[in-house]
């Protein structure tokens, strides 16, 4: 066994505790299409259905991360003698407002 044996059956043993196993039928076609993709790039069918599936649930569906709320702040722009491009000088001027300047 090397590393990367070691690397791999550790990961499938996370996967088989996270993940229910499941028997789907391939045709012939789309099975040649599989077995010659995980060949070419070194991994298993299993990989190969899976991030396809992935990508096609996520084209049809959306990601499933919950939207992020961002805060919006209004005002009137930078304060006067800011330059957003000069970071040093950002800095200085973030600890001064926050005593520690």
């Amino acid at each position: 066994w090397n590393g990367k044996d070691l690397l791999r059956t550790s990961m499938c043993i996370d996967d088989m505790i996270r993940c229910m196993r499941t028997t789907i039928e391939l045709d012939d076609d789309l099975h040649a299409t599989v077995k010659r993709l995980a060949a070419e790039r070194g991994c298993t069918m299993q990989e190969i259905v899976q991030d396809a599936l992935r990508e096609s649930l996520t084209r049809q569906f959306g990601t499933q991360r919950p939207r992020t709320e961002l805060p919006v702040f209004h005002g009137t722009g930078v304060l006067p003698g800011v330059d957003l491009e000069d970071s040093p000088a950002l800095l200085e001027i973030m600890g001064e407002h926050h005593g520690s300047g």
